[in-house]
């Protein structure tokens, strides 16, 4: 195939999943354009000529429902594409089999898929730092082999993933930051926020019933204002230490 054009979309509250799709594009070796659907949703077709890497975290072993509303908005023409899931160093499930169905429910092929470990986004003890080097080789290596893929490739072919359907239930451990004294209303937070669960005339306030644990105020607070719990927060690492201490390795499909 000729891929005339490439391009990353990716839904990333806190930045993991940015980064490790920045990694797989650079790898691509062409102009990719990058698309960040993490606070604005964007409407987009795409032709059977571009290729699209797909990028999404794993909450709870699923995609997060605010992410796939908006990869919904993006229409395919039997268009390539490779489908990555990027998790905290736990697991992610029916995340990429899940992913791998919505979009080839907007007309793209999936003929490529990742699962990559990227820095947990609650619990920064688990995976810390990566994406880190040894990721870099092994996502590079992979881009490398589905560039080969591509040029080799008459038309898109769908693969299979792993995953279960129908999916495991959605569900994911409810946390809602706090805000501290440190708080000076500067509003960055209720602009960032995916779901708007923080109101513009008092972001001191999260509407539990609208946050999605997703972590991205406690990202983007320039006063580090906003945080979890300290006390529910050491109870979850406590509860997760045995499933997320030991490394994953990413994992490749093509």
């Amino acid at each position: 195939m000729d891929i005339k054009k490439a391009y990353a979309v990716y839904f990333s509250p806190t930045g993991g999943t940015k980064k490790a799709a920045e990694i797989l594009g650079a790898g691509i070796g062409v102009d990719v354009e990058y698309i960040d659907i993490t606070v604005d949703a964007v409407e987009r077709t795409f032709s059977e000529d571009d290729f699209v890497i797909f990028a999404a975290p794993s909450f709870g072993g699923r995609v997060p429902d605010e992410a796939k509303k908006r990869f919904m908005l993006l229409k395919g023409h039997n268009t390539p594409a490779c489908a990555t899931a990027v998790y905290g160093n736990r697991a992610y499930e029916d995340t990429l089999a899940e992913l791998k169905d919505i979009l080839e429910d907007k007309w793209f092929v999936t003929v490529s898929a990742a699962a990559l470990v990227a820095e947990h986004s609650i619990m920064h003890i688990y995976g810390t730092g990566r994406p880190d080097g040894c990721d870099e080789i092994s996502i590079k290596k992979f881009a490398d082999d589905l560039l080969e893929k591509l040029k080799t490739m008459k038309s898109p072919v769908s693969i299979d993933v792993p995953g279960n359907r129908p999916y495991k239930p959605y569900g994911v451990i409810h946390l809602a930051p706090e805000t501290g004294k440190e708080c000076v209303k500067c509003g960055i937070c209720a602009n960032e926020c995916p779901v708007k669960a923080i109101p513009f005339d008092n972001p001191s306030i999260t509407e539990k019933e609208k946050c999605i644990s997703c972590m991205r105020c406690t990202k983007v607070c320039p006063e580090s204002a906003r945080a979890l719990n300290k006390d529910v927060l050491s109870a979850v690492q406590n509860k997760l230490r045995e499933v997320c201490s030991a490394r994953k390795e990413n994992e490749f499909f093509i």
